[in-house]
């Protein structure tokens, strides 16, 4: 970008225009025979012009886009004008430049400024929600309601609410941000994030699957009994022809195979034992081997008789 010309920019009365010679290069750039001397008039328009430019680019500085970013934008305009410009139309430059310019630049805020696209109608609409709510603020002498500036702009309320939610979509906040100046400090992600415990619960079924797998055929098979079928000791102890207090030892034995071996692999692999051991149910993991676990049966219900009163 050529460097600004060092002269008294101001938007409308201290311009290049007011220059004589800048007439006559536009003249020049429309009747040039030449494409090289079209070419040198234009960069010399645009060297002329750039500092113009720049001043209305500054008109949208602090919202939001650097202003480097903004300056390139105006450029293109003030490039759009000076091609576009017809000197025979008896209309001053700036007369013409400047509406192309301020264009440029809101096409710009328009179609990259926002960090999240949202529909270009609920984009304009916002602005006129503005512009309402300050006339009828004024009017009503209190914050206009939903209901206010949908009749006042004779829409919808889930038009307006819309374009409400839709203006915060036009700046996001990075989830890395720190909350302070600390480098060890937090970041807002930290307030926003939490615990999933059902990462840990599935790897610990996925361990309790497996080590279900190296018990016993009738270890399993009690195992299979008292929490897959929420079968008690009692029932169980019927089930397979043993005593209560031998079903009752079985499963101590079985439940403190499975839980060494969910500790061993816990620190194996660096998670917390005292999580994953508690994170694990035989009742989620489905026991390895399921061939031997009988069938649901129905429970059998017992009739008592109860005597008639006299």
């Amino acid at each position: 970008m050529p460097a600004p010309v060092t002269l008294p920019v101001d938007e409308c009365s201290s311009c290049p225009e007011r220059y004589p010679a800048t007439h006559e290069l536009f003249e020049d750039l429309v009747h040039a025979p030449e494409e090289r001397d079209r070419a040198r008039i234009r960069t010399e328009l645009i060297e002329l012009y750039w500092g113009f430019a720049a001043r209305l680019a500054r008109r949208f500085r602090n919202r939001g886009e650097p202003e480097d970013d903004l300056v390139q934008v105006a450029s293109i305009g003030l490039i759009k004008a000076i091609d576009g410009f017809d000197p025979d139309r008896g209309t001053g430059f700036t007369s013409y430049a400047i509406p192309t310019i301020l264009g440029e630049l809101r096409r710009h805020f328009r179609d990259k400024g926002w960090d999240v696209r949202v529909p270009r109608r609920y984009q304009e609409l916002r602005l006129e929600i503005a512009a309402a709510g300050d006339r009828l603020t004024h009017e009503l002498a209190r914050i206009p309601s939903t209901a206010d500036l949908a009749e006042h702009l004779a829409i919808s309320e889930h038009d307006v609410r819309e374009s409400l939610a839709a203006g915060r979509a036009y700046t996001a906040t990075s989830l890395h941000r720190p909350l302070s100046h600390r480098e060890d400090g937090a970041s807002l992600g930290d307030l926003l994030s939490q615990e999933e415990s059902g990462y840990a619960q599935v790897e610990a079924c996925g361990v309790l699957r497996a080590a279900i797998g190296h018990l016993a055929p009738r270890e399993r098979h009690i195992i299979g009994l008292r929490f897959y079928h929420q079968m008690t000791q009692s029932e169980i102890a019927a089930e397979v022809g043993m005593s209560q207090m031998h079903v009752s030892r079985l499963l101590s034995r079985s439940l403190d195979q499975l839980r060494a071996t969910l500790v061993c692999t816990s620190e194996l692999s660096g998670a917390d034992p005292a999580g994953v051991a508690g994170a694990a149910d035989p009742r989620i993991a489905e026991p390895v081997g399921t061939q031997s676990v009988p069938t649901p049966r129905p429970r059998r219900r017992t009739r008592v008789a109860l005597p008639l009163a006299s």
